[in-house]
């Protein structure tokens, strides 16, 4: 494994062509494990409650003032992006009639991500890279809204699957929007983090979808989650553009290696 680096946008230009917040109920998490679809996660007696939650082969450590995340970023659920032999392979079934399939295949990753125990606010946002922003809570990494440095994913959402992801050229699969396999069963439901340690979440709050204008530039905002009864910053998924992050990490963002 490579050490442990905030990946800059130039490294990745080809993967697709200051305050302390609220805690969530309790402070720590049972050490065990985490269902999030087809396989569990173990998560650390130390980490912070909230993230029981990432499971599918996740483990959830603490070190020093970082929770640190690893996974294999397989996703846990079907797609056509899977080999016809394997049992996760499914032919697309979406909605999309533009969809085509890209030429890469998942492949599995060794990723580590490592997030600030206690998120502090920026001023102003910090700029995210190309590669991975976050991880969803079934260990898939998510992306910013663009395809390349600067580029929209207009072309590209064509080529996501039936649950919003697709792979880049090193089979690393990802999230750029919603992913539809998390929120299922509820579009409020808690879909993952990003790195620099604020949560995010589906398109819904209290029964009413989210839109991008009653965010703040991050695609942000302050409000009581499951998680969170006292309130959180965090972001929501919406389906306009910029989808997840808007122009930047709200906090100071953490690291990721693979």
């Amino acid at each position: 494994m490579t050490a442990r680096l905030l990946i800059p946008v130039a490294a990745l230009a080809w993967a697709c062509s200051a305050t302390s917040t609220p805690t969530a109920s309790g402070t720590t998490s049972p050490s065990g494990t985490t269902t999030t679809g087809t396989t569990t996660g173990t998560t650390s007696g130390t980490a912070p409650a909230w993230y029981a939650a990432f499971g599918n082969g996740t483990t959830v450590t603490v070190s020093g003032n970082f929770v640190v995340i690893t996974s294999n970023g397989l996703p846990d659920h079907k797609s056509p992006y899977y080999g016809t032999t394997s049992p996760q392979y499914e032919k697309y079934n979406g909605s999309n009639p533009s969809f085509q399939l890209n030429p890469n295949s998942i492949r599995a990753q060794t990723l580590t991500f490592r997030m600030p125990i206690t998120p502090t606010k920026l001023g102003t946002p910090s700029p995210t890279p190309l590669g991975p922003i976050g991880v969803a809570i079934n260990g898939v990494p998510i992306f910013n809204q663009y395809a390349g440095p600067n580029q929209p994913l207009t072309g590209e959402i064509n080529s996501f699957d039936q649950y919003n992801g697709h792979p880049q050229q090193t089979g690393q699969y990802h999230y750029h929007v919603e992913p539809t396999w998390l929120t299922r069963t509820s579009r409020e439901a808690l879909v993952g983090v990003l790195l620099d340690g604020y949560p995010v979440y589906g398109p819904m709050e209290n029964g009413v979808f989210v839109s991008s204008s009653a965010l703040d530039a991050a695609h942000g905002h302050t409000a009581v989650t499951r998680e969170f009864p006292q309130g959180i910053y965090h972001y929501h998924t919406t389906g306009d553009a910029p989808y997840i992050n808007g122009s930047g990490f709200a906090g100071t963002p953490g690291t990721v290696s693979q």
